[in-house]
């Protein structure tokens, strides 16, 4: 491919707003996008578009600012499908910047007619102008990857969908009055300041149980959340791989370290954030 010398205003301002970056190697099996990827995605973006690549030009070295080494800064031309989700109205033509991997002979894959969903942030008073919003924020469309992607965007967009957790703010664990008997409480911060905790209980020869609630009161009868749910997002991928200790309300040491077991159970019952390309 030739290398086109360009930077025209809107290329300018594209590349101000930190394009996305590295795409996974053309040559290589690209991974199928995991449920906690296709949700990281997609609540980062404004929109979620459906386009065909109209135009490519490969920008110059010294415009790419950041690049990694064995890639190429793409300025992109698109016509507009569909807008899967999303609020604001888009016109005919769509331009962003990406950084794909060149191809085992050094050069730029050819994008040009091929199918994208692309996950967006809108750029204000840049009509036609979008930015992606990780590496991985531009996938090739496929009728099963919106099959996939359908049920994620519906949850997000609930009144009300579980806010994004930030951290854990306290817990505190207290023993029952039989051996091997006690309860845990940990309260998670949100994004917003909206209420969650979990609820670890233990008794003498059961299996312990835990429990989500999404709100200001503790729900007895609040159970784990199903794998590839937004519930199930919202802790797994955020929560921290321990307990901080600055968190741990407990004084009595033996409670201390059952709520960090507890804290430890349920990371185990939630299993990994399973994902398949790179969001950062």
């Amino acid at each position: 491919m030739r290398i086109y010398k360009i930077f025209t205003p809107i290329v300018a301002c594209l590349l101000a707003a930190a394009p996305a970056l590295a795409q996974p190697n053309p040559d290589s099996p690209r991974p199928l996008a995991s449920y906690a990827d296709l949700a990281n995605l997609s609540d980062r973006a404004d929109a979620v578009i459906h386009v065909q690549i109209r135009k490519q030009i490969a920008l110059e070295p010294e415009r790419a600012v950041g690049i990694a080494p064995g890639f190429v800064r793409l300025y992109i031309e698109a016509r507009t499908q569909s807008l899967i989700a999303g609020s604001v109205p888009l016109g005919e033509s769509l331009r962003y910047l990406v950084d794909v991997a060149l191809d085992s002979n050094g050069k730029a894959p050819k994008l040009k007619k091929q199918e994208m969903i692309l996950f967006a942030r809108l750029l204000p008073n840049r009509p036609g102008e979008i930015q992606l919003v990780a590496p991985a924020a531009q996938l090739p469309y496929s009728v099963g990857l919106v099959a996939r992607l359908r049920p994620v965007l519906t949850d997000l967009a609930r009144p009300d969908s579980p806010p994004a957790i930030v951290g854990v703010a306290d817990a505190l664990s207290v023993a029952g009055n039989l051996a091997g008997e006690s309860e845990t409480q940990i309260f998670l911060d949100t994004l917003g300041g909206g209420h969650a905790s979990l609820s670890i209980l233990r008794r003498p020869g059961r299996e312990p149980v835990w429990g989500v609630s999404w709100g200001e009161i503790i729900d007895s009868a609040a159970r784990p959340p199903r794998p590839e749910t937004v519930e199930w997002f919202r802790l797994a991928c955020a929560l921290p791989p321990s307990l901080p200790p600055s968190a741990n309300l407990s004084r009595d040491p033996a409670e201390r370290a059952q709520a960090a077991r507890d804290y430890t159970f349920v990371l185990g019952s939630l299993g990994p954030c399973a994902r398949s390309i790179a969001l950062d």
